[in-house]
Order: structure tokens, then sequence, then C-alpha cells
């Protein structure tokens, strides 16, 4: 996974309206905490005074992909009134590992009791041993003919780069590409901007969306696609939520 300073990343600049507190959703960065249960970790985080749970320890065949210690993430969500592992479940849930070595995030805590999943967790504790722990919901389907423009997305953490979710969406966008033989794929990059719950902006790197845009061609290429590509990105970031980190990708038969 390509990492950059986190020095090149943030802005932290004075805010308006809390747009991150919207209908109760929340925005914030912290330190990640594992919390050992009697079947498998799960993890924490802490922000004014409230815990939160994240998520279970997972191999990258599930959803949850979990952040690691030594570094800061960004959580963004919704509050909701459950409770898993003695922490308030956000759901959704997107988390984003800030690149930037931070060691003061190393906080293990150990089982006990009354702090459980509450649920059988999806496999037995210990190395998946090469077995997929979770299976995604099916890709989308491949457009059939009459072929006509389509379009696809490509979602990312904050900071990120292709991670494991993204062949889900690549993988029909290159086999209608091949089936309806296409003349053009035009690629669009963009940049985000998320709204931290104190009022803060934090901002994606200048640059990014045109790496994104850029590192999707390349993929393409890769895997053998021979047709013309346009490559677009802006370089504003664009404020709101993880729906704003993302490339489009536009098939032109």
């Amino acid at each position: 996974m390509r990492m950059f300073s986190v020095s090149a990343v943030l802005a932290l600049l004075a805010a308006g309206p809390l747009q991150a507190e919207e209908q109760g959703r929340l925005a914030f960065v912290a330190c990640p905490i594992v919390q050992d249960t009697p079947t498998v970790p799960c993890w924490l985080v802490e922000y004014q005074g409230k815990t939160y749970y994240m998520g279970i320890q997972t191999d990258v065949s599930a959803p949850f992909n979990p952040p690691s210690l030594g570094h800061k993430v960004l959580v963004e969500g919704t509050p909701t009134d459950r409770e898993i592992c003695g922490a308030q479940v956000i759901e959704p849930i997107r988390i984003s590992i800030i690149p930037e070595l931070s060691p003061e995030c190393d906080e293990l805590r150990m089982a006990r009791p009354g702090v459980d999943l509450g649920f059988d967790p999806p496999r037995p504790p210990g190395p998946s041993r090469g077995r997929l722990a979770f299976d995604y919901l099916d890709p989308p389907p491949v457009p059939q003919a009459p072929f006509a423009v389509r379009n696809f997305t490509v979602d990312y953490d904050f900071e990120g780069m292709v991670g494991f979710r993204t062949p889900r969406i690549l993988q029909p966008a290159l086999e209608y590409a091949q089936q309806s033989k296409a003349s053009r794929l035009e690629v669009t990059g963009f940049r985000g901007a998320t709204r931290l719950s104190d009022g803060k902006l934090l901002e994606e790197h200048a640059g990014i969306a045109r790496e994104r845009a850029e590192e999707i061609v390349r993929m393409f290429r890769g895997a053998g696609l021979d047709t013309e590509f346009v490559i677009r990105a802006g370089d504003e970031a664009i404020e709101g939520g993880p729906e704003n980190r993302k490339v489009d990708i536009r098939i032109v038969p």
C-alpha cells in the first residue's frame, strides 16, 4: 500500500458549521485500541469520553479491514444505540489509516468479564491458514448488449490508493470494456476533504486525484486492455464524506 507523509496531507483549518455532525454523523481522528475477548480481538476507539466499536480482527477477505497499532485512524460514521465489546457501535463505519507513524497508539486491553462480541465470530480465532474468513457480496453484474456508455466508480479510504476492495469494481468494468470493444475509457480522479466533528478540515494531499486515475489506467493496461484512455483530475478538494474520494470510469463503446 502506498503511504504518504501526513505533513503533506493534513490541513486543519478553522471551520464554520459542523457539517460532520449533521444527523448525528461523526468524523474524528484518534488512536485505535485492541480489546481482547474470549474469542477474537475487537478494535475500539475513544472520542470525547466515549468508546466506539469499529470491528473485529479479521483477514483481508473481510469487508472490514482492521487498522493497526502505531497509526491513528480517521473514523467516519453514525453512532447507533447498539453495543459490542462494551462499546457503542458506529454503523455504517468507514476507517482510514493515517500514514504517519504515531507510536503512542499502542493500547492493548486484556480480556475481562462482561466484555465480549455478543455473537459468534465468523471463524475460529487464529490464522486463517489460507481460508477466506468472509465472502464479499457478489460484484456488480457486467452490463450486457446492447452496449452503451457505462459508468463505474472506485471508492477509496482517506489518502488511500488501490486496496483489497478495488478488484470487485474493476473486474466488471474490465469485462464490459472488453465485451463492448470500448473505443475509449475516460478515467476521472477526485480528491476529498472531510470536515471533522471538532470543525477542522482534513484534506487529502494535492495531486492524489491524478495519482488515483493514473493507477487505475495502469491496471487496465496491465490487464491487456488496448484502447484510448483519457485521464482527468481536478485538484480541488471536495468537502464531504467518503463518497468524494473516488475514481469515476466512463466506458465508451
